[in-house]
C-alpha cells in the first residue's frame, strides 16, 4: 500500500531534509551544555510518532480525500514538531518569521487530523451501513447445502421475507433454475458425479452474480437466486446470461464430457415465499414438459 503514496513519503523526507538544511545555513549552533533534553526528548518524541502515525495511515488506506487529511496533517504536526525540536540545537534571530511559521504547522495540522477525523467517521458510518446490509447473507449461513455448501431453502424463505419487510415496495427478484435432464446425468455417470455437477454449476453461477444477490440450493437440481433492488425484467436478463455462462462448462466426468443446459424462471419478490415458489416451480415444470413433448415430436 505504500507504495501508492511513494511521492507523499519522498516529499515528507524531503520537508526535513530542508529543514535541517534551513536551520543549519540560517542558525547558530547551540553549544551542548545548553542543549535542553526535556524539550529534545518531548519536541523530538512527538514529530518521531507523527511519522509512525503518518506511515500507519498511508499503509493502511487508498487514496482519497480522508487519507489526504489524516496523513498530510500528521506531516504537518511532524514537520513543525521537528522544526520547534531543532530550536533547542539553533539559536535563529527572533526577527526570522519563518521560524514562527514552521512552529505553526502543529496547530494547522492537528486543523487536518480533525478534518480527517469528521470525513472518517462519515465513512465509516457508510461502511457499517454496508456490512448491516452484507450481515444479513451471512449471519445465518449455519443452514448449508451439504454438498453446494450454498444456503439451503428454509434461508431463502426467509431471506424474501426479511427484504420484503426491510424494503417494501422496493423492487426484488427472485430466480428459479433448474438442471436440463439431471437424472440423466445421475443414471448415466453416478451419484456422485451428479454431486461434482452440483458444485461445479454453484461455482460458476456464483462466479457470475452481484455482491448483493444470494445463491441457494432450493432442492435436488435447483438453484434460487434472491436479488434486491432489481426488475422481474433484469432478473430475466441475468437469467439467460447465467444459462448461456453455464451452457459454456466443459465439465468432463470419467467416461466423458458432461453437457450441462439450464432453463429458468423469473418474478418479482412480491409474494409469499411459498406461494412464489410454488408459482416459478410450476413455470419450470411446464417448461420441462414443452421440452420433452418437443423433442418426442422431432
Amino acid at each position: 500500500m505504500l507504495q501508492l503514496h511513494r511521492l507523499t513519503l519522498i516529499a515528507a523526507a524531503l520537508a526535513l531534509v530542508a529543514c535541517v538544511c534551513l536551520y543549519a545555513s540560517l542558525g547558530v549552533a547551540k553549544p551542548f551544555a545548553i542543549w535542553k533534553w526535556t524539550d529534545i526528548v518531548s519536541e523530538g518524541g512527538t514529530a518521531v510518532m507523527a511519522g509512525v502515525w503518518v506511515l500507519f495511515t498511508l499503509s493502511s488506506r487508498p487514496g482519497g480525500l480522508v487519507t489526504r487529511l489524516l496523513a498530510g496533517g500528521l506531516a504537518m504536526i511532524m514537520i513543525g514538531s521537528f522544526a520547534d525540536c531543532l530550536d533547542e540545537f539553533f539559536v535563529i534571530s527572533k526577527t526570522a518569521r519563518w521560524d514562527h511559521w514552521l512552529e505553526a504547522l502543529v496547530p494547522l495540522g492537528m486543523l487536518c487530523v480533525t478534518c480527517g477525523m469528521y470525513y472518517w467517521r462519515h465513512e465509516q458510518f457508510r461502511l457499517n451501513e454496508h456490512l448491516q446490509k452484507r450481515e444479513r447473507l451471512f449471519r445465518d449461513h449455519r443452514a448449508f447445502d451439504r454438498i453446494t455448501q450454498l444456503a439451503n431453502a428454509d434461508y431463502l424463505r426467509r431471506q424474501i421475507r426479511h427484504e420484503q419487510s426491510l424494503r417494501p415496495g422496493r423492487q426484488c427478484a427472485l430466480v428459479l433454475l433448474d438442471i436440463d435432464g439431471f437424472h440423466l446425468i445421475n443414471r448415466a455417470h453416478g451419484q456422485r458425479e451428479g454431486d461434482r455437477v452440483l458444485q461445479a454449476v454453484g461455482h460458476m453461477l456464483l462466479l457470475n452474480l452481484r455482491n448483493d444477490d444470494l445463491l441457494c440450493r432450493y432442492a435436488g437440481d435447483r438453484f434460487a437466486l434472491l436479488m434486491p433492488e432489481t426488475s422481474a425484467a433484469e432478473a430475466d436478463a441475468l437469467a439467460r446470461h447465467l444459462s448461456a455462462m453455464v451452457g459454456q462448462m466443459r465439465h468432463h466426468a470419467k467416461d466423458g464430457r458432461v453437457h450441462i443446459t439450464l432453463r429458468h424462471a423469473s418474478a418479482s419478490a412480491d409474494q409469499a415465499p411459498d406461494v412464489l415458489l410454488a408459482q416459478l416451480g410450476r413455470e419450470l415444470a411446464l417448461q420441462a414438459e414443452a421440452k420433452s413433448a418437443g423433442t418426442a415430436s422431432a
